[in-house]
């Protein structure tokens, strides 16, 4: 009884991987590749509900497990909040320093009005990569590899995935700036930009693994999340438009 149980499980599990990584692989490939922008936003929130209809149902995870507890929420706001008050203060102060101001010349923003900014800050950012990403990585495969590993491996899993998630978008992120566009002047150089573009997000994974575990809530992580897309956007769109964002 016991064996064919844990047998039965196993199954499960599987089956739960194999769903969610098809679910995450398609959404992928249709937001970097052919979706409508207009259909980004919805697009995301149903993918991730469909994520999570996927874990609870077929990967058996509560909410706790998936960083959904009501009772975690205000633990997550306050673990949050502090993680986005620190990342605006290292991205204000490096796109009012001289020395690092040209980073934030990032031309996704040049001739963007101000509304178009004010949308992709409070709407496409947050609804759309924050909910999508955060539901994946810290929330739906974490959960599923806490299960499975122990928790330094389980937040390695998610945060690799997390980093091989970006390597669409990874392939164009030395021609967003024109100090890193001029540095990665051949192929294997920007070849390299990718490798580090894809690393770098690992690591920022650990950190948001790190809030998750650490606060219990998937909120904090995505308020972290948060101010790193949006606030960056909203800088190089201040750079690029006045010069400089100190007073």
């Amino acid at each position: 009884m016991d064996a064919t149980a844990a047998l039965g499980l196993g199954r499960r599990e599987r089956w739960a991987w194999a769903l969610v990584l098809a679910v995450a692989l398609v959404w992928n490939l249709a937001a970097n590749l052919w979706l409508p922008r207009a259909l980004y936003v919805p697009g995301a929130l149903l993918t991730a509900a469909a994520l999570v209809a996927v874990a609870v149902r077929v990967g058996g995870l509560g909410p706790a497990e998936l960083g959904l507890g009501r009772g975690d929420l205000g633990r997550g706001l306050v673990f949050g909040l502090g993680a986005a008050a620190a990342v605006a203060a290292v991205l204000a102060a490096g796109a009012a320093w001289p020395e690092t101001r040209g980073l934030f010349e990032d031309r996704r923003a040049e001739g963007a009005s101000a509304a178009a900014v004010l949308y992709l800050a409070l709407v496409r950012v947050p609804l759309g990569t924050v909910v999508v990403e955060e539901t994946l990585f810290r929330g739906v495969l974490l959960g599923l590899a806490l299960r499975r590993w122990p928790t330094g491996a389980a937040a390695a899993v998610s945060s690799v995935a997390f980093g091989l998630w970006h390597l669409l978008p990874a392939r164009q992120v030395t021609s967003f700036n024109p100090v890193t566009d001029a540095l990665a002047g051949d192929p294997l150089t920007r070849a390299l930009g990718v490798v580090a573009a894809v690393a770098g997000t690992a690591l920022a994974g650990l950190v948001f693994c790190w809030l998750r575990l650490r606060s219990g809530s998937l909120l904090a992580p995505a308020l972290a999340h948060w101010a790193v897309n949006a606030l960056g956007y909203v800088l190089a769109y201040a750079v690029l438009a006045y010069g400089s964002v100190s007073p």
